[in-house]
């Protein structure tokens, strides 16, 4: 392949070599697909039929639940497909939009953590302000910021990465399109630009982060003060549990995309993917909302006919 010249397809990397491992990823992958796709899709079709539910804390719950299933779904049915197929390739263009959407569901997923943590602190810490705060107006223009936000930066970082001259192959090591694995195929040090931009996204994510943390702490601090031992429980059942899933989104996100050359073998970059891509989309409505009693009210509902609520 000349330095000129950028591959037409790419080789993803596979699970296994066998047809009974790759039968194993199957069905390891299918369940825990379907495991998403039911958890995020009752937690919609709940919030969306039960009028009582209709608040900024569930209509964040929403947006992270649609964000969710399409984040699993840019990456798992590819590599399920590609199992029974027992094949690794993607196109050039299919892995273009990989990358896009990728980096547009996980950016706007980020912000919106952000979002909700805030309405969390406002609701705790200034509930007399949140109705001004935390208005239908201000929640759409927050929703709003979340989504253009997420596809600035996925216009950014695929249009910079793929007019990056590719000569080193055609082989990514990952089970999805990724950044940091195309740059590795990259010619020479036309690269840097966008570790540039990768660096940046990092430091906002990382800058969401530090906001959610500090958010805690004055919720933290707030709660302490409640006489209620059942209270104080409560609150804590809500908000341990959100710091873990941020913490391990960060964390990975952090890890995959600013870890130095050769740290990890491709078999432990496989588990990282995962991780990052694939754990969050399953456990984030089991985490987040299965613990909500008025959420798990809603959820009964729909089992029952001619349930479904409107305003």
């Amino acid at each position: 392949m000349s330095n000129s010249s950028s591959p037409t397809e790419f080789l993803l990397r596979a699970f296994a070599d066998t047809w009974e491992l790759q039968l194993l990823h199957f069905s390891l992958f299918l369940g825990i697909y379907l495991a998403a796709l039911m958890g995020n899709g009752l937690i919609i079709t709940a919030v969306a039929c039960d009028h009582h539910l209709h608040t900024p804390m569930y209509f964040f719950l929403l947006t992270l639940s649609v964000l969710d299933l399409y984040s699993i779904s840019t990456t798992v049915p590819k590599s399920m497909a590609n199992s029974l197929r027992n094949t690794r390739a993607i196109s050039y263009l299919g892995c273009a939009a990989q990358v896009f959407l990728l980096l547009f569901l996980v950016s706007a997923e980020n912000y919106l953590l952000t979002v909700m943590a805030y309405d969390r602190f406002v609701t705790i810490c200034k509930p007399l302000h949140y109705e001004t705060l935390m208005g239908s107006r201000a929640c759409v223009k927050m929703i709003a910021v979340v989504w253009a936000s997420g596809f600035l930066i996925a216009v950014l970082h695929t249009g910079n990465t793929f007019s990056i001259p590719l000569c080193q192959g055609n082989v990514v090591e990952q089970f999805f399109c990724e950044i940091p694995q195309i740059l590795k195929l990259s010619c020479s040090d036309s690269y840097l630009r966008e570790i540039g931009l990768l660096v940046f996204s990092v430091c906002l994510t990382f800058g969401c982060f530090v906001f959610i943390l500090l958010s805690y702490v004055q919720i933290l601090t707030v709660v302490l003060r409640i006489p209620s031992e059942q209270g104080r429980h409560k609150a804590f059942s809500m908000c341990l549990p959100h710091l873990a899933v941020v913490s391990l989104f960060v964390s990975t996100a952090m890890f995959a995309y600013l870890k130095p050359p050769s740290v990890l073998s491709p078999a432990q970059d496989l588990v990282v993917g995962v991780l990052y891509v694939v754990v969050p989309p399953t456990l984030n409505p089991l985490i987040y909302s299965l613990r909500n009693k008025e959420l798990k009210g809603a959820l009964k509902k729909l089992i029952q006919p001619g349930q479904c609520q409107h305003p």
